[in-house]
């Protein structure tokens, strides 16, 4: 079969026309008869443009989706550089002072405070999504909390914190499980201011926030050590008698996972130790094995298993 590279004169003998291109269709044709000779030829051009903002907003009908994660919502409007109007007629002198003075002072109004501190918080934001790996209404949801305590001005507030606990709040209320250690850790700030700027928005905002279920977590404890699955389904088992119980009511949930992961574990005979699951679930030995103790003695867990 010949390629579309060695076609240079129409295959009907009779026919002496010149042989073209239509680069909408991708067809090769002769421009006597009209026999099509290729379909379709493969496109060695770039697959697609690219546009400054500028070009891309005055060539686009829609452009992009509206957000709130967005310091503009996604609602920006620029000022062309092309000095005609409407009908492509050239402006006057005149007119084109006046646009010059327009697009000055629009460029200045997006360079205020305001909206540096928009584009630093949702930067911020985005950077972090990427890290723990957050869907698209988690960051809405956070976008929003922290535009709402914007307009309320919570005193000695810093951006990033605030930010970071509209996120950690947004991934409560929408039982994600993301605790104020992965989030400090992903913003590279301190566990405390982050703890001290929940606490803020809760109190302002009067947030109402429901504690984070146990079981979310046992499967990022039980990966990274290895915990078999006999093991993770006897967690669940304990930890459905806690909440039956109102024995988890209050108790931090990552604690209550790790210490129902480690003594499934030791009644499963897998040889883990305090010191790995406590590593593995964030938090101390000794919290790990004070909830162990706890939990062994309230449900004797070594008689239901």
């Amino acid at each position: 079969m010949q390629s579309s590279q060695d076609i240079d004169k129409c295959l009907n003998e009779k026919c002496k026309g010149s042989v073209v291109t239509d680069e909408h269709t991708g067809e090769i044709l002769c421009s006597r008869c009209g026999l099509v000779l290729v379909e379709k030829t493969p496109v060695s051009g770039p697959e697609q443009q690219t546009f400054t903002s500028e070009e891309y907003f005055a060539k686009s009908r829609t452009g992009g989706k509206t957000t709130l994660a967005l310091n503009d919502m996604g609602l920006s409007t620029i000022i062309g550089k092309t000095n005609r109007d409407a009908s492509g007629q050239s402006l006057s002198g005149g007119m084109r002072q006046t646009f010059d003075r327009l697009r000055m002072w629009d460029n200045r109004s997006k360079s205020g405070n305001s909206e540096a501190r928009m584009r630093t918080a949702f930067t911020l934001l985005n950077t972090v999504r990427t890290k723990l790996g957050l869907s698209d209404p988690i960051i809405e949801e956070a976008a929003y909390i922290y535009r709402k305590a914007k307009t309320r001005k919570i005193r000695g507030q810093r951006i990033d914190c605030l930010t970071l606990a509209s996120l950690y709040l947004s991934c409560r209320q929408s039982s994600t499980p993301r605790t104020i250690p992965d989030i400090a850790s992903a913003g590279n700030i301190s566990i405390k201011d982050l703890s001290r700027h929940v606490r803020l928005l809760i109190e302002d905002l009067d947030l109402k926030i429901e504690s984070y279920d146990s079981s979310f977590f046992i499967n990022r404890i039980a990966s990274t050590l290895g915990i078999s699955e006999k093991s993770r389904r006897d967690v669940l088992v304990i930890l459905t008698k806690t909440k039956e119980s109102g024995y988890a009511d209050g108790k931090n949930p990552i604690a209550l996972a790790a210490a129902a992961l480690y003594i499934s574990s030791v009644n499963n005979g897998e040889r883990f130790t305090q010191k790995q699951i406590a590593e593995a679930a964030g938090i101390s030995t000794v919290t790990l094995r004070m909830r162990s103790e706890s939990l062994t003695k309230t449900f004797h867990l070594r008689d239901i298993l």
